[in-house]
């Protein structure tokens, strides 16, 4: 259990990390309006969770 759960938190920081860099969600938008970054992190995460939900939990 505790290897699936680790292998779930590796693939879903991945998946956000890769999310964020091809969608342009970059420290300087943190930086210069934090509520856009929230919202757009926000839904990068809620997308990632998903994903990793449908490989490595529910499959």
């Amino acid at each position: 259990m505790a290897d699936i759960e680790e292998q779930a938190q590796k693939r879903f920081e991945r998946i956000v990390e890769q999310m964020a860099e091809s969608e342009g969600i970059t420290e300087q938008l943190k930086a210069t309006d934090q509520v856009a970054w929230v919202g757009e992190m926000n839904n990068i995460w809620s997308r990632a969770r998903a994903v990793v939900n449908a490989e490595l939990i529910y499959n």
